[in-house]
């Protein structure tokens, strides 16, 4: 703990969930149920780091319904944003002119899933949770974890407000504000540096596979009428990347003549002349996707990194005073290019796993009874089907495309081995020893410049020069 930690005020709970993404608000809600189910009292944080709930969610998915239909069976009549449901699933590899369609993978059927905003589909889970009593704070970051004196994890601090540029507090310093809690759940999404302290203060990831990871890259535009087809689902493969190199398409056609297109790159890429940003700028030229975006408008745009290792790179989940949830630890079904609903199975399940905790006389330090209890969910059955999918692509494009249909059709996910994982670092070539790669100037019609980009990315830095 800090050495100023007295100047902090401090809140307790019975439960605090760092995030305020699906997984967390899924846990959020379902404490409260359960202790609405058994007439109990609990207090429930869910704290966030963006000024209000699903102002870091990147808008436009597509998702299954399976984990809300189990704890919210009637979300349809509470008015949850789930507005347009997927249609037709078009699957295509692409060369630098043509576009071949290609047999949709049964992991890639959508038919029962919803195209979503889940920045509003976050946002009404958090009117969900609020109306059960949960207390939520945006645009308050988790800055710090706190420990007892037997070093079990104790809650979290909230960051410092009003700090100058050289560090020191400011005439408007406000501390920030310790949350303690008998658990604490972190949800902070893939690569969160609470989170990634943990991982290494309780050893996490030992004897697991490291974790991989991919970089998705998204836009939401605003279409020309005639080009929209609400609920078409699109998926491509091939061009704009080499035969060496993971990564592929989607646009997902919402309400309001709006379209979501986002481009995934795995970071074990090869070649370190790459630009994610630019291969997909560049994409979207192709002439088979250049016309949805001819003569529409760009609203936002937004990148994240995404947990791709899958079953082989879980962590372990638990440790004294705490748990991890969602992408935190990596549920990602890649093959089927989702997450939202193993993020929230975890939360529910890890949810019940602590009220059961709580309800002891001496709550046990490590809640064991998560991990457990997730193993024997669908959670675990699903992401152990496609454990073998992503990995076979470092065999390449086509090895990668030929094992997949292999594993499953023929084996249907229960092949009698289990291929590893690798650092992603791992396969990157020296860069003299790879091709540069020379992009098109972007055209302002349907390929852009970073800075413009980011102008619309709803991010805020302070920028800050220093003279020497």
């Amino acid at each position: 703990m800090r050495g100023d930690a007295m100047a902090r005020d401090s809140m307790q709970f019975d439960a605090v969930i760092v995030g305020g993404g699906p997984s967390g608000l899924s846990a959020a809600i379902r404490l409260k149920q359960l202790a609405q189910q058994h007439n109990r009292e609990i207090g429930v944080c869910v704290v966030e780091k963006g000024a209000e709930i699903g102002a870091h969610i990147l808008s436009g998915a597509v998702i299954e319904t399976r984990a809300l239909d189990e704890f919210i069976p009637d979300w349809r009549e509470r008015g949850a944003p789930l507005l347009t449901p997927a249609g037709d699933d078009m699957f295509l590899f692409l060369t630098e002119k043509k576009a071949f369609r290609l047999p949709t993978p049964p992991q890639m059927h959508n038919h029962g899933n919803y195209i979503v905003s889940l920045g509003n589909v976050c946002r009404w889970l958090a009117t969900q949770a609020e109306e059960l009593g949960v207390e939520i704070y945006p645009g308050f970051a988790a800055a710090e974890v706190l420990y007892d004196e037997n070093g079990r994890v104790m809650g979290v601090a909230t960051g410092d407000m009003g700090v100058e540029r050289d560090g020191k507090p400011g005439e408007n310093f406000q501390p920030g504000v310790e949350l303690h809690a008998t658990y604490t759940i972190f949800a902070e999404g893939c690569r969160g540096s609470l989170s990634k302290q943990l991982m290494e203060r309780f050893n996490l990831r030992e004897g697991v596979d490291p974790q991989t990871f991919g970089i998705g890259i998204k836009e939401l535009w605003e279409v020309d009428p005639a080009q929209h087809k609400p609920g078409h689902v699109v998926h491509t493969v091939g061009w704009p990347m080499d035969r060496h190199t993971y990564g592929g398409s989607f646009l997902y056609h919402l309400e309001d003549n709006q379209v979501a297109v986002g481009f995934v790159i795995g970071l074990d890429y090869q070649n370190p002349h790459l630009s994610p940003f630019d291969e997909f700028q560049r994409f979207k030229t192709h002439p088979a996707i250049r016309p949805t975006f001819e003569g529409g408008r760009r609203i936002a745009y937004g990148a994240r990194a995404l947990a791709e290792g899958g079953y082989q790179s879980v962590p372990r989940l638990v440790f004294p005073g705490g748990a991890l949830i969602g992408d935190t630890a990596g549920f990602l079904n890649v093959p089927k290019i989702k997450g939202t609903h193993t993020a929230m199975k975890s939360g529910i399940v890890c949810a019940e796993a602590i009220f059961e905790a709580l309800a002891a006389e001496a709550p046990p330090p490590v809640v064991e009874a998560y991990p457990e209890a997730l193993k024997a969910s669908w959670v675990w059955d699903e992401l152990y089907k496609v454990r073998n999918v992503r990995p076979s692509f470092h065999a390449g494009l086509w090895l990668g495309i030929a094992y997949s249909a292999l594993d499953t059709y023929l084996f249907r996910g229960r092949a009698p081995w289990t291929f590893k994982n690798h650092a992603d670092h791992d396969r990157l070539k020296p860069a003299d020893a790879s091709p540069k790669i020379q992009y098109p100037k972007p055209d302002g019609v349907v390929s852009f410049d970073k800075l413009s980009s980011v102008f619309i990315s709803a991010t805020n830095h302070e920028e800050i020069s220093r003279c020497t």
